[in-house]
């Protein structure tokens, strides 16, 4: 898994999202803007983050591992089960 860089700044934070909340657009393929990282940070339960290269990479995310989304990298996640969790923006 990836790490934010450490000259990034937060400066964007979701609401909490569940797995009955999530808006649909994060779960189908979607990228940051440019020079934009995010953190998926799980609060309870667990998420799969798809990152959409070539072969897909999936990775199981839980509160004691976020997931670091990179600038303009295609990637959606998938509830599984029972979940809370929000993302947060990085420039």
């Amino acid at each position: 898994m990836k790490s934010l860089p450490d000259q990034l700044n937060a400066y964007k934070q979701t609401p909490v999202f569940t797995q009955d909340t999530v808006p649909e657009g994060l779960l189908k393929a979607h990228t940051t803007k440019t020079g934009v990282w995010g953190k998926i940070q799980v609060l309870e339960g667990k998420l799969l983050y798809v990152i959409e290269t070539q072969p897909n990479e999936s990775i199981e995310l839980n509160a004691e591992r976020p997931g670091i989304v990179e600038p303009q990298i295609p990637h959606h996640v998938k509830p599984l089960g029972n979940v809370r969790f929000w993302v947060e923006f990085y420039r």
